[in-house]
């Protein structure tokens, strides 16, 4: 089995670009939004049980999914968000699962953006979580989707608190500040990784 680094942070954060700077190093990542994006996918049956519950308003014009429509749905609605998790959290889980297992390099980046609110941080070997402040979680959310701040905090509120995610931390990005620094931490996170996965195959052959 792989050694699995899960990378985490919250709204904002910068997970992209350390995912980016391990991709770069070429760790193969697997990436829970990617496989989100994947199963709703037109075709796809989930999209099919979305439609059949909201209608056509749901898809955009090209049959796609209008995230947006969705987001609106679920936002006020705690039962839809409930529904909606309850149908594609196992079908995430199950591509993730396939994804991980056909993986054969000494370890993978696991890009979980939920791992802490979902329990999910015990399935991996290692938790590197991405940090910043959350004033800057909220300016970087407002810039990058074009929403206000109520909608920014109401995302920010949603997920754990960085004191939560933290904790559950075995290293740390700090990503607050000039994003040139991010390449050197992740080189040097990435040697470490390769000593631990190395260190773990051989326990596993004793």
């Amino acid at each position: 089995m792989t050694y699995i680094v899960a990378l985490t942070g919250g709204i904002g954060s910068g997970k992209s670009t350390v995912a980016d700077a391990f991709a770069n190093l070429g760790v193969p990542r697997v990436d829970a939004d990617i496989i989100a994006r994947q199963v709703v996918e037109p075709g796809m049956p989930a999209l099919a049980a979305i439609v059949s519950r909201y209608g056509e308003v749901i898809l955009q014009a090209d049959g796609a999914l209008n995230r947006a429509v969705l987001r609106e749905k679920i936002f006020s609605e705690p039962q839809e968000k409930a529904w909606l998790n309850s149908l594609l959290h196992p079908l995430i889980q199950q591509e993730t699962q396939r994804q991980l297992a056909s993986i054969d390099e000494s370890y993978v980046l696991w890009v979980v953006p939920l791992l802490v609110e979902n329990g999910l941080h015990h399935r991996a070997n290692r938790v590197l979580v991405v940090d910043v402040a959350p004033e800057i979680q909220l300016a970087r959310t407002m810039a990058r989707d074009g929403i206000t701040r109520q909608q920014a905090e109401h995302i920010l509120a949603s997920q754990v608190s960085r004191q939560q995610r933290l904790a559950c931390a075995d290293d740390i990005i700090d990503n607050s500040g000039d994003p040139l620094i991010i390449a050197p931490q992740v080189a040097s996170l990435h040697q470490q990784y390769l000593k631990l996965a190395a260190a773990t195959q051989q326990d596993l052959h004793q």
